[in-house]
């Protein structure tokens, strides 16, 4: 008679935090012991989970690992089902509608739609509103998402008083698991709506914003490579979702890294010339991907010793690889002196987030405007680890950075 076989042990499931106050320890654990595992995800199914610097960078510049094919509607996924193949491949879908240059523009070096006083300006505004209703502050309702909800919605020309509905429903969209795809395909259907409505409005000739310029360019081209009003809306929508989401994100986890680095703080205030490298060591450290950069595989491949099988599923933890000892010396502290800083926050090559610059340029002046308009007593008003964090995000965000001054 033959023994019975032991049971396969069950795999890890990913994510394993949606906290930002620290790399993950199961994301170390595998990054030193194997870093392409398997993994099974929200979606119920199974993907490749990596976690190495230079494994990512394979991934993000093979041609074997797509994106765009994510959007059919029988590829696997990691959380919510994709609900239109442009929703993952938006540039591609602008590029062969001949309305890319216009995005990248928007979004490019100079940003002519944000300008820096302005960003400013708004900045400090959202911080006076903080100190009128006295300590302690909120520096995440106050400073990120202000800031990025100002941002996104002047670059679209969205009206701001927009921003509350439009947040709120953002913030549902990246919520994993806790709504049904009922709920999350209903939910979307409202932003999706709400940019059509505004778009259809417009004045043509007369943008208001990047979403009436996509809207006028798309209508002027060829018919037959236009983009439809609900790919156009739904294009529209995920600018502002990713946008809002991702510098809100950020602005927050970056906001309380900083702040946990008084003499950091100090440097800054005495030299804010070196606020870029602050800037790009935040991008490095903090954590806040809650789910991971996913790719699909086009043709069955090996990486880093484990056998890929085309159809397979890939997810790429960047906050995993930028943490990575063997791509950054001292990978664990916090340099601002750190140069080169090759770090894979927007990607990398050919998958380079057009977002960078707006991230780069307006984070600058907000963390300048931060320290020089709020008294030099302002300090945490919570211990780390007792910040809240909002469960289950796609972008990791505290529910609130207390201060107090």
């Amino acid at each position: 008679m033959t023994a019975p076989h032991a049971p396969e042990p069950a795999l890890p499931h990913y994510p394993f935090s949606t906290k930002g106050d620290r790399l993950a320890p199961e994301l170390t654990e595998l990054r030193g012991r194997c870093p392409v595992a398997r993994v099974s995800t929200n979606s119920g199914g199974e993907a490749w989970l990596v976690t190495g610097y230079e494994t990512a960078r394979d991934v993000l510049r093979d041609r074997s690992f797509a994106r765009s094919v994510l959007g059919d509607a029988d590829s696997p996924t990691q959380d919510a089902p994709i609900l239109a193949p442009e929703l993952l491949d938006a540039m591609n879908h602008l590029q062969q509608a001949g309305l890319r240059d216009e995005v990248l523009t928007a979004l490019g070096r100079n940003q002519p739609g944000l300008p820096e006083d302005w960003v400013a300006d708004i900045t400090r505004a959202g911080l006076d509103a903080m100190l009128a209703e006295g300590s302690p502050g909120d520096l995440q309702r106050h400073f990120a998402a202000w800031v990025a909800a100002q941002c996104m919605c002047r670059l679209l020309g969205l009206p701001f008083e927009d921003r509350e509905r439009l947040a709120a429903r953002a913030d549902k969209d990246l919520t994993m698991v806790t709504y049904s795809d009922q709920e999350l395909a209903a939910n979307w259907e409202e932003i999706r709506a709400h940019m059509a409505a505004h778009m259809a409005a417009r004045a043509p000739g007369r943008p208001r914003g990047l979403a009436d310029r996509l809207a006028d360019l798309n209508a002027a081209g060829p018919a037959e490579k236009a983009l439809t009003d609900e790919q156009l809306s739904n294009i529209v929508a995920v600018l502002f979702v990713s946008g809002y989401e991702d510098f809100a994100s950020f602005l927050g986890v970056a906001a309380l890294n900083l702040l946990q680095r008084p003499d950091d703080v100090e440097a800054l205030r005495a030299d804010p010339r070196r606020m870029p490298q602050y800037v790009e060591e935040l991008l490095r450290c903090s954590v806040v991907l809650g789910n991971a950069i996913p790719r699909f595989v086009t043709r069955d491949t090996t990486l880093a010793g484990a056998l890929l099988k085309a159809g397979d599923l890939v997810l790429l933890s960047l906050d995993a690889a930028n943490h990575d000892p063997a791509a950054f010396t001292g990978a664990e502290d916090f340099d601002p002196a750190r140069s080169p800083n090759p770090h894979l926050r927007f990607g990398y090559g050919r998958h380079h987030c057009p977002g960078a610059h707006l991230v780069r340029r307006h984070s600058d002046t907000a963390f300048r405007t931060l320290l020089t308009h709020l008294p030099a007593t302002l300090r945490l008003a919570a211990p780390p680890a007792d910040i809240p964090w909002h469960p289950n995000r796609m972008a990791i965000t505290p529910a609130a950075v207390p201060v107090t001054w």
